[in-house]
């Protein structure tokens, strides 16, 4: 009788296995595990994998990289090299942990990410690379996620019950799972709204939900929306909220205006861009008999009809900024109070929040007031009216005194404003009195700027893009919004009473909580690689000391003005600086030069202003200093809320340029290299900043490598070179609304004249 031979097992090796068991012990750091629980969570059953198991476990308990708790039971051992940090991915996969434990970036190699998104905070395993010598890292355990819903396109599987969303993001590196029963009805193609609703140990991608169906790829309304949704702001307001804010009693009563400085007599003005809906500052101006100028800087009194405890003030702080994107403004406030009670428009009394100086022609505060007032705005005007009336008056000079000021004031003030700058829709106000104020002001607001400057503030007038478009809202045109002498009247007034106020609440004894708006001094070592670029095009940075450091980064910022470098030094200047934050922890203001600064005068659009009025006015009723821990939690989040709202605004940008750019796919522009990475170039067109990338894969005339040393793409065989900062001509290859991508083929450098 023949023996039946016994088949053999599929002697399957378990792919990373040592690293996996790694992984699975140090996420469960308390826990130990025996070789049939990391089977089971491996999802393997065969005799092949728990031998491998089993071999594994006893190879790293004999290297000493795990311990034997107990008989067959292992768990991880202990170290001092746990760190926490931020995870910043890129789009290949691989990313870097930002940690306070290290001076530099820790690197994550893609396969040690262990399913950690981008943004997270994490807790990694620190090491170093034998051949390299430098630090990297593994990804053990995940703190806390920095966002779970996505926008992508979802993908009907047919004849399944599942789909997979494709993520917008590049950043997700993953597409997301999704039963049929959890589409919300989305057809293939779809552009969604999805949340992860788990991720099981041995699945390869996570799982979710679609939340909301945003529309059809490409279509303006869908794209806007998806913007918005990607970085979970809001694009309308619960229902409760609007009943709530409709409820409210808006009118102006004696009774309340008892409680209040009355300023209605004072003249009053705003000036505002000419398409502004909401005016939350307005200036007042008149001349005292002690050779002093009283000008008031009133504020919107939000905090009157934002009550704490409401749904209306949930609402506000949840959303803390408004969001200003290319076609349209997503408010903080009801369009009730933002456009209406709360704004201070033309001919209307409002009630507000004040802060009143009295000056002398050398800038020099004598006196001030802060407190709730009622005013009556006697005009506005746009930015391009009050331009209007500085440069028709090119050589005022303030008068010495105010007892001669009317006199000195008729006998130089030319009031004739031209038709065409008359903006605002409203009747022009051409009293002499009105243009009197304007000029004064602005040769106080020049002074001091000039003492600002001299100070050690940096002086960044970086150019906005903006655009023309039509009724449905397609770009018809690109232009720049530049800062004039009527911006800079309005900028310095504004920030007088936002230093003056943290002024008075910062110097009081003892310490009253407050929130501040602070910003850091810039990094060195990116002061440095500044240098290097901006040294291409012949400028110089002196680091010797701060104000040195301020000085030369102001000297190059003027000097850039109207070069093609412009924009990109600007950009690069600005990446060197610490980003500003909100805080109830004081370290004053480096890019400005304040010692201390808060935000108080914009409570329409931004909540931390919200914050600073109620608790000015909390201590001027003597009250004690307020929870610290509540407000820094406060500011947090207002922080982060102002980045997102700062992402989404500059992917509506991004997006509205690409569209600009489908219509002019058979021009040539003229552009500078803006970046320079391993995978091509990108370049910004000088007419409109559009930036777009040249991959190095359309780069044919020759095989160029990477340079990171000289910023450069450098060909093997000519030798030729594309630096950042050169000039090259550029037509468009590609544009790609989902993605926001922009892609250029490379046609030469121009041809120089002469």
């Amino acid at each position: 009788m023949t023996r039946k031979r016994k088949k053999k097992s599929k002697n399957n090796k378990i792919s990373n296995l040592t690293q996996t068991i790694l992984g699975i012990l140090k996420k469960e750091r308390n826990k130990s595990f025996n070789y049939k629980q990391i089977a089971a969570i491996l999802g393997v059953n065969d005799a092949s994998s728990r031998n491998q198991i089993i071999k594994t476990l006893a190879k790293l308990a004999a290297k000493q990289e795990i311990e034997q708790v107990d008989r067959g039971k292992f768990k991880a051992l202990v170290t001092t090299e746990y760190h926490t940090g931020i995870l910043d991915l890129s789009s290949r996969g691989s990313g870097y942990v930002i940690s306070d434990d290290f001076e530099e970036d820790v690197f994550i190699a893609s396969n040690n990410i262990n399913k950690a998104l981008d943004g997270d905070e994490v807790e990694f395993y620190a090491y170093k690379r034998r051949k390299r010598g430098k630090i990297e890292g593994e990804i053990t355990n995940i703190i806390k996620r920095a966002k779970s819903e996505y926008v992508g396109t979802i993908q009907i599987k047919e004849n399944k019950n599942y789909a997979f969303v494709l993520p917008d993001s590049s950043k997700m590196y993953k597409d997301i799972f999704v039963p049929i029963n959890k589409t919300k009805k989305a057809e293939d193609g779809d552009k969604v709204l999805v949340t992860l609703t788990d991720w099981p140990e041995n699945a390869d991608s996570p799982y979710g939900k679609v939340l909301e169906v945003l529309g059809k790829p490409g279509e303006h309304s869908t794209e806007i929306h998806s913007i918005l949704a990607e970085y979970g702001l809001p694009h309308e307001f619960p229902y409760e909220v609007e009943q709530f804010a409709n409820q409210l009693d808006l009118s102006i009563t004696e009774k309340e205006i008892a409680k209040r400085r009355d300023m209605r007599k004072d003249l009053t003005f705003t000036i505002d861009p000419k398409d502004a809906k909401d005016f939350d500052d307005a200036l007042s101006f008149k001349v005292r008999d002690n050779d002093l100028y009283e000008i008031g800087i009133h504020i919107a009194d939000v905090s009157h009809y934002l009550e704490p405890g409401t749904v209306l003030d949930d609402e506000a702080y949840e959303r803390a900024t408004s969001i200003y994107l290319v076609d349209r403004v997503v408010p903080m406030l009801p369009e009730i109070l933002s456009n209406g009670a709360c704004s201070l428009r033309p001919h209307e009394e409002k009630y507000t929040f004040s802060a009143v100086f009295q000056m002398n022609d050398k800038c020099e505060i004598k006196n001030q007031w802060f407190g709730r007032t009622v005013t009556y705005s006697d005009a506005r005007f746009a930015y391009e009216e009050a331009q209007a009336i500085i440069e028709q008056n090119p050589g005022f000079v303030i008068p010495a005194h105010p007892d001669n000021y009317r006199e000195g004031i008729s006998s130089q003030l030319n009031t004739t404003i031209p038709q065409k700058v008359s903006l605002t829709g409203q009747p022009y106000n051409t009293k002499p009195e009105i243009a009197e104020a304007v000029l004064v002001l602005d040769r106080l607001a020049k002074k001091m700027r000039t003492k600002r400057m001299r100070s050690g503030a940096i002086s960044f007038d970086k150019v906005e893009v903006k655009f023309n478009l039509d009724g449905d809202a397609n770009p018809t045109g690109v232009f720049f919004k530049t800062s004039k002498d009527a911006n800079k009247l309005i900028e310095e007034f504004m920030l007088l009473a936002n230093r003056k106020v943290s002024e008075f609440i910062g110097k009081q004894n003892p310490k009253k909580t407050f929130v501040y708006r602070v910003h850091d001094e810039p990094d060195e070592s990116k002061l440095v690689q500044l240098q290097t670029v901006v040294g291409r095009f012949g400028h110089k940075l002196t680091f010797k000391d701060r104000n040195s450091i301020s000085s030369s980064l102001n000297k190059l910022l003027t000097d850039v003005v109207g070069k093609k470098e412009q924009n990109l030094v600007d950009t690069l200047t600005i990446r060197t600086m610490a980003k500003a934050e909100y805080t109830t922890h004081n370290i004053g203001h480096y890019g400005l030069a304040f010692d201390y600064y808060s935000h108080f005068t914009s409570p329409i659009r931004r909540y931390p202003d919200v914050m600073a009025h109620r608790l000015l006015q909390h201590y001027l009723d003597g009250g004690k200093s307020a929870n610290e821990a509540i407000y820094e939690e406060k500011c947090k989040h207002s922080s982060n809320m102002e980045y997102l709202a700062t992402k989404a605004e500059r992917d509506s940008i991004k997006y509205m340029q690409i569209r600009f750019m489908q219509d002019h796919k058979d021009e040539e522009f003229l552009g500078v290299i803006s970046g320079v990475t391993d995978w091509g170039i990108y370049v910004e067109i000088i007419s409109n900043k559009c930036e777009g990338m040249v991959s190095l894969r359309d780069m044919k005339d020759d095989t160029y490598d990477f340079d990171q040393t000289h910023y450069a793409m450098i060909g093997r065989n000519t030798n030729s070179m594309y630096q950042l900062g050169d000039e090259v001509i550029v037509k468009v290859k590609a544009t790609d609304l989902v993605k926001k991508h922009l892609d250029f083929y490379l046609v030469g450098k121009p041809v120089l004249e002469g």
